[in-house]
């Protein structure tokens, strides 16, 4: 089997992160094991489908570890692999300019990004210490 050759590197990140969730569910995934259930209520306008495309492909790549309890119902939950870990400070500068994008484009960030965890993260740092 001949190797794959790339342009330049870049090609070969975006070829296994790439792709409008597979980040998201990686940086979901940076706060601790998620079961499938969990990931979509996280990502409410991802389909059952796609979720699970994506989470196979991260899987095959090594980026993301699947684990299943013998149990009844069967409960599986994902996490970060150690290869996957590798990836955190790529996805902290995804979002920090994607931060930076919104506050350019739309003034206050916090008007368009839905709760959740990650973004309460952003809040915490952001909010005057007096307001805490």
């Amino acid at each position: 089997m001949q190797a794959k050759k790339y342009n330049i590197a870049v090609e070969a990140t975006l070829e296994v992160i790439g792709g409008k969730w597979k980040c998201v569910i990686l940086c979901h995934l940076t706060h601790g094991r998620k079961r499938t259930s969990e990931l979509k209520r996280l990502m409410p306008q991802i389909t059952q489908k796609m979720l699970t495309q994506q989470l196979r492909e991260l899987e095959e790549d090594g980026v993301i570890n699947r684990m299943i309890y013998n149990q009844v119902p069967p409960k599986v939950e994902y996490e970060l692999s150690d290869y996957g870990k590798s990836l955190s400070g790529i996805l902290d500068m995804l979002c920090a300019w994607g931060e930076k994008h919104i506050t350019k484009v739309y003034g206050d960030k916090f008007s368009v990004l839905e709760d959740s965890v990650l973004n309460d993260k952003l809040k915490a740092v952001d909010e005057p210490s007096d307001v805490r």
